[in-house]
């Protein structure tokens, strides 16, 4: 791969498609860029459970003959993109990171990539993912995903391909599903750009659940103003999922370059100076905190007490979600689940109702305090984690005590899933980089639909870190 390829692969879908408008750049060539990049990296990063390589050049062929007539299909065209496999793409296997949906080839696209295609974009491939989208696998059956940052380290979960794919630059632009943080963290520990919009906002049509009362799709990519490019093709109301907003679509990314300036910021302390925040992930994000008030932003410390307990909330309600959805399966073919997968599952359908109604209260007084807060700041600040990416070998180190299950089960979980209890949007831009090159999160949580003003306060911050232009140093495949 010539510095060149390296560039092009790196210069996100919006230079991408004003490259291809401008006849510059071939969609054939860019195509092709992300196959061999594939072909490089993929078998040590493992972000791809299925490359479409044939039909994405057949498609990229297609759009530069079109291109080339002036017939334009939209603001993506021949622009390659991958989505979670958790999503349905008509005549692509679609397993969810299982093996029960091993031969799983659905029919029909799922809405978002309907409308990614509307728009032009070619599907590049599948991404990988924890099993279900539930977290915790301990064999991933299509291959360990692995933080391109370093192999060793966990890219996050469950869009963990879609994070790798992102940062490593293997397609133009990625979506992946967010229940309590599954996009937000792969975007922390793999150094790219991950958006959770407003529940409701964007269609979950042909995508299967988790937990349906907090799961939301959304964009991984390597620049804010991707984001916000791809999040307004794939927003809006869908006849086929009655849960979606009707509320108009703004175009978000016109309205990216607004700034900070003169926009009320809460520090969340709890999440900030809590003692899970590792030292290194506080001072990165008080100093993004303080780059923002140069921006001309109000910037202040603020207290939400119950934002601690939002993780065990959260797990509480979404693990017997999920457990719900999962019954049949779980009695007829439980060998062919993962083994971490089984245990949460088997252990989230022996919650007692009891506890389970008392975390929807929880539920609502976590809600009330976000929203209240939300009344008086535009915006609120915290770590996406409280940590830069762990050793992927952590995860199957002994439990030692109750307080160490309480810090790895729920603790970590408490700094996304707020945003997930409230249905409201958040963001996770870079913020820095732990001395071992680690990078770091930054989370901005917004009011609900003011996905404009979450995106322009990160794209402000993001001109100002100047930490876009960071790469990995890959290590190509034997």
């Amino acid at each position: 791969m010539s510095p060149a390829g390296d560039d092009l692969a790196f210069a996100g879908a919006a230079r991408q498609a004003a490259l291809v408008r401008e006849k510059r750049l071939s969609p054939v060539e860019l195509v092709t860029t992300y196959l061999e990049r594939i072909d490089r990296f993929d078998g040590r990063l493992r972000a791809f459970i299925t490359v479409c390589r044939e039909s994405a050049l057949a498609e990229a062929a297609r759009a530069e003959a079109d291109a080339a007539k002036g017939a334009w299909r939209g603001p993506l065209h021949g622009i390659p993109f991958a989505v979670k496999d958790q999503v349905d793409t008509a005549g692509v296997l679609t397993t969810s990171g299982s093996a029960l949906l091993r031969a799983n080839v659905p029919s029909a696209d799922s809405t978002v990539v309907e409308r990614l295609k509307a728009a032009g974009a070619i599907l590049l491939g599948k991404l990988n993912l924890t099993e279900f989208a539930l977290g915790g696998t301990i064999r991933f059956p299509y291959g360990q995903p692995r933080n391109p940052w370093n192999p060793e380290h966990d890219p996050g979960g469950s869009s963990s391909g879609s994070g790798i794919a992102a940062a490593a630059a293997l397609c133009s632009a990625t979506l992946g599903e967010d229940t309590g943080g599954s996009v937000r963290s792969p975007a922390s520990y793999c150094g790219a750009v991950g958006f959770r919009p407003t529940w409701g906002r964007v269609s979950r049509h042909g995508c299967f659940p988790a937990a349906w009362s907090m799961d939301q799709i959304g964009p991984l990519t390597r620049t804010v103003e991707d984001a916000a490019l791809v999040l307004g093709i794939i927003a809006g109301y869908d006849v086929r999922d009655p849960l979606t907003s009707r509320s108009a679509v703004p175009d978000y990314r016109a309205r990216v370059a607004a700034g900070a300036k003169g926009l009320r910021i809460g520090v969340v302390t709890e999440l900030v100076d809590g003692a899970d925040t590792q030292a290194v992930v506080r001072s990165a994000v008080r100093d993004a905190a303080r780059g923002l008030a140069s921006l001309g932003a109000s910037v202040e410390d603020i207290s939400l007490p119950l934002i601690p307990f939002a993780g065990a909330v959260f797990m509480a309600l979404c693990d017997s979600e999920a457990a719900g959805h999962h019954k049949r399966w779980l009695s007829e073919r439980a060998d062919e689940y993962d083994q971490g997968t089984r245990r949460r599952l088997v252990t989230a359908g022996l919650i007692p109702a009891a506890a389970i109604h008392r975390a929807a209260r929880a539920r609502a007084l976590i809600r009330e305090q976000v929203l209240a807060a939300l009344a008086k700041y535009d915006l609120l600040l915290a770590p996406t984690s409280p940590q830069p990416a762990p050793a992927i070998a952590s995860h199957t180190a002994p439990v030692t005590s109750k307080d160490d299950a309480a810090a790895r089960f729920f603790g970590r979980r408490s700094y996304t899933t707020p945003a997930s209890l409230a249905g409201v949007p958040a963001i996770s831009v870079p913020c820095g980089f732990a001395a071992a090159g680690l990078p770091i999160g930054l989370q901005l949580i917004g009011r609900p639909f003011a996905e404009s003003t979450v995106l322009s306060a990160a794209h402000a911050w993001e001109k100002t870190a100047g930490l876009a232009s960071r790469r990995p140093a890959l290590a190509g495949d034997a």
